[in-house]
């Protein structure tokens, strides 16, 4: 059962101190205080761009799984193979309903010895392990460890740089074990920004003790302490989807353009079916991103698409791109209206803006 966010207090990270100590503006965001910006969402966003920049994600889950069948249970819930992992390997993945519409998109990482380390959606921490503890086998083990970890997200061109001094570091999607300054880390190579960068889970006691000396540390590198206003502006310029916008229980992975991680070639998985029958008919809208072709207000979710008179779509995510200085989203269009260079026309509060579909993603590396 998913939790009614609107009546129960916000939940803290470990770090809400070290977040109102350097003056962040903090909002309630799933269900935790999190802080959206500390000096501005434009600095933040270039920092990441240009630098590196630290965002705590203490509010994402962390679900341990394990056990002689792990990896065939799994494999029944999760879209992608997870046959496919060798030790330390990540995977990014997606749980779905019985309809094919997505629960929660997650990386999965294998341990190695039939253990997997799951890191969810914040929102959705109590729903996946609800949802995956209702189908347990005998002989699989199923633990929330979410309350235990600090997590941060160090992203940037500088963030390797940041983290080399402390030892070696995995290359990209995969995980392994690390210490700074003696506390043992399991740091990753992963993010949402679309930079080269790392994710550090690590005991939530130690907390802001990491924070601070990676932010001390820092220093001459650039770094920014960032929050979410940042994290959705970078995620949006490569368009990285956002569970309970751009997916939803409504809407399949191969709406959304994620059927590359989705392997309809395992004979079971939750969802399949569904999915084998949307395919085979076709689809009638898809996930796209769309670029404003001038001057606009910013783009937001839930504004109409349209092709002439007719409306032929919606927007799930919209922002004002920092890198690119011009209005940008993400929104579900009918199928013939998909293909990139089609123009379109988003409603803004009553008045039409032109704008086109862009092959994905919007900003790349150089540009």
């Amino acid at each position: 059962m998913v939790s009614d966010f609107a009546t129960l207090p916000p939940r803290r990270t470990p770090l809400y101190t070290e977040h109102l100590k350097l003056g962040a503006k903090m909002i309630n965001f799933g269900g935790w205080k999190m802080p959206v910006f500390y000096s501005s969402i434009l600095e933040e966003h270039q920092a990441v761009r240009q630098h590196v920049g630290i965002f705590d994600i203490s509010h994402m889950g962390q679900i341990r799984v394990s056990g002689p069948s792990a990896v065939r249970w799994l494999n029944t819930l999760l879209t992608n193979d997870l046959q496919r992992l060798k030790t330390c390997d990540g995977q990014y993945t997606l749980l779905l309903n019985e309809q094919g519409g997505v629960l929660d998109d997650l990386i999965v990482y294998f341990r190695g010895n039939n253990d997997y380390f799951l890191v969810v959606n914040a929102a959705k921490i109590e729903e996946d392990f609800d949802w995956m503890q209702s189908r347990l086998l005998a002989d699989v083990a199923l633990s929330n460890l979410s309350d235990h970890f600090a997590a941060l997200a160090v992203q940037g061109p500088a963030s390797a740089e940041l983290l080399r001094g402390f030892g070696d570091l995995p290359i990209r999607n995969k995980i392994q074990e690390f210490r700074i300054q003696g506390i043992p880390v399991l740091l990753a190579r992963t993010g949402y920004t679309g930079e080269d960068g790392f994710e550090l889970f690590y005991p939530a006691a130690a907390a802001a003790a990491v924070w601070n000396q990676l932010l001390v540390l820092g220093v001459p590198l650039g770094v920014k302490p960032c929050g979410l206003g940042a994290r959705d502006t970078l995620r949006m310029e490569v368009c990285y989807p956002l569970n309970g916008a751009d997916l939803s229980p409504l809407r399949t992975p191969l709406e959304a353009g994620l059927g590359f991680f989705v392997d309809l070639k395992k004979s079971e998985f939750v969802g399949r079916s569904t999915l084998l029958t949307q395919k085979e008919a076709g689809l009638k809208q898809r996930l796209v991103a769309l670029k404003a072709d001038g001057k606009s207000p910013p783009l937001r979710a839930h504004y109409a698409v349209f092709v002439g008179d007719a409306q032929v779509g919606e927007l799930t995510s919209g922002t004002q791109s920092p890198s690119l200085g011009i209005g940008i989203g993400l929104g579900y269009v009918d199928t013939p209206f998909s293909n990139p260079g089609q123009k379109v026309e988003i409603d803004v509060r009553g008045r039409r803006f032109p704008a086109t579909v862009e092959k994905k993603p919007l900003y790349k590396k150089g540009c």
